[in-house]
């Protein structure tokens, strides 16, 4: 082994691993050279590993050369698996808690567990290592400033737009992950709902061969994804620009506004200028509502 990997090995092994601990451990999320040697070391000390997929988790070890027991804790049985987990804790043992990629507890099974033996008033040890929201973040530039992290919108069309709908004005970036199936129809939900001027990063199979990341606005990023099907394949992160200034916002478009309402209904005032602009409509329409309540009520 070289001198820098012996010492950093090492250094790995000289830390306190108290038995009786949950170790929660990051694991690559697709590039296997990501794993550091810190987890490594915890994955070849614990005596159990608690995995989202324990099948998934038997392959990571092995190419490792690494074999322990193993107890399912994923998002259908983690409430109840935390109790056996918490059984093995109390005994002394050291179990490691991953997911099938990246960080436990960030949109994967973990955060449960974790709960459960904290409130069990066992040690909890989190160890840093690969995780997709991070990654992307990394790489998105200064336009993300401060963030807020959503995970998966709903699958359903109706709730998702909803959800969007109350984030309109939210002002920081907003983080999303999606699967591929439905990257196309949640981007143009996004522009419809935040409006298509603003700026979004798709981040796609981080870390893996086919790795790639673009940058566009929301009104660009559906005819994009749909220029090449390659581009709808594999695991996304979405980093979308958080919302203008309120008060810059809210009287942008007013002159626009006020022409359309001369000739047509709020609904369709909202729908034509969002087309024009590329804002949101739901934004529009809340204006040109404010605006016509104003006019009737100045006559």
């Amino acid at each position: 082994m070289p001198a820098l990997m012996l010492q950093l090995s090492e250094l790995a092994e000289a830390q306190n691993y108290p038995a009786g601990a949950l170790y929660v451990v990051a694991t690559p999320i697709g590039n296997a050279a990501d794993i550091t040697l810190r987890a490594l070391h915890v994955l070849a000390l614990a005596d159990r590993i608690a995995a989202e997929d324990t099948r998934n988790t038997s392959q990571l070890l092995a190419r490792y050369g690494i074999s322990k027991p193993s107890i399912a804790v994923h998002e259908h049985n983690e409430r109840s698996a935390a109790e056996r987990v918490i059984e093995h804790l109390r005994a002394g043992e050291r179990i490691a808690c991953v997911s099938d990629a990246g960080t436990p507890g960030i949109s994967d099974p973990g955060a449960r567990l974790v709960d459960a033996v904290r409130d069990a008033g066992l040690p909890l040890i989190p160890l840093p290592g690969a995780s997709a929201l991070t990654t992307t973040l990394s790489a998105a530039g200064a336009f993300i400033g401060r963030f807020s992290f959503l995970g998966f919108l709903p699958t359903k069309a109706k709730q998702r737009a909803s959800a969007l709908t109350k984030l309109a004005h939210h002002p920081q970036a907003l983080v999303f992950y999606e699967a591929p199936h439905r990257i196309v129809e949640t981007t143009r939900a996004l522009a419809d709902a935040l409006g298509g001027e603003r700026q979004i990063l798709i981040a796609r199979e981080l870390t893996k061969l086919h790795e790639s990341l673009h940058r566009c606005t929301l009104a660009e990023a559906p005819s994009w994804l749909e220029a090449d099907a390659n581009r709808q394949r594999g695991e996304f992160v979405l980093v979308v620009e958080g919302a203008p200034e309120q008060e810059k916002a809210a009287d942008a478009h007013d002159a626009l506004l006020t022409t359309l309402l001369e000739k047509l209904s709020v609904k369709s005032t909202a729908r034509i200028a969002a087309t024009l602009t590329g804002a949101s409509r739901h934004a529009l329409y809340e204006r040109a509502l404010s605006i016509a309540k104003r006019d009737t009520e100045e006559e």
